[in-house]
């Protein structure tokens, strides 16, 4: 009797760790975004040449933002590992991680992590660029919005 009991608080503990570790992962997607505002990450070209990030507030009427333009949608698997080395973004987009862990590095050796919820404009279409890894043994699943108004700036 004591060996069983022994064995189901084993199995109990095991349980929950599992159930923590798990809500956390799920957590982070939830919690992602909440409050007020929604967080953006803005990957830029300055004046110097690079690529710059800087995290902007996209202001709610109430639980929506302004509707914007966009061109399409895509979706890509990136698998875990890959590197892409200094790059500019093809057109002006949103990049939204849906699933995975990315790491966006800039200017200065400035890194930016991109974990599921994560939301990354990209304007730095001209200049040296930003390089993308996908950490984590997990694929990193995205969706690009590319946007119709391509102007640059906030």
């Amino acid at each position: 009797m004591r060996r069983t009991a022994r064995r189901l608080a084993i199995v109990v503990f095991i349980a929950l760790v599992f159930l923590t570790l798990r809500a956390q992962t799920d957590r982070d997607v939830v919690v992602a975004q909440t409050g007020q505002s929604i967080t953006v990450t803005r990957i830029y070209t300055g004046a110097d040449g690079q690529s710059h990030a800087e995290e902007l507030q996209m202001k709610l009427n109430g639980r929506s933002s302004e509707l914007m333009k966009a061109t399409g949608v895509q979706f890509s698997r990136t698998a875990a590992g890959n590197f892409s080395d200094w790059h500019v973004g093809p057109r002006r987009q949103y990049v939204i991680t849906l699933s995975g862990r990315g790491e966006i590095e800039v200017a200065g050796g400035k890194k930016i992590s991109a974990g599921p919820g994560h939301i990354n404009l990209i304007e730095d279409l001209t200049g040296k660029g930003h390089t993308t890894r996908v950490v984590g043994t997990e694929d990193r699943i995205t969706v690009a919005i590319p946007l119709a108004d391509q102007s640059v700036g906030r």
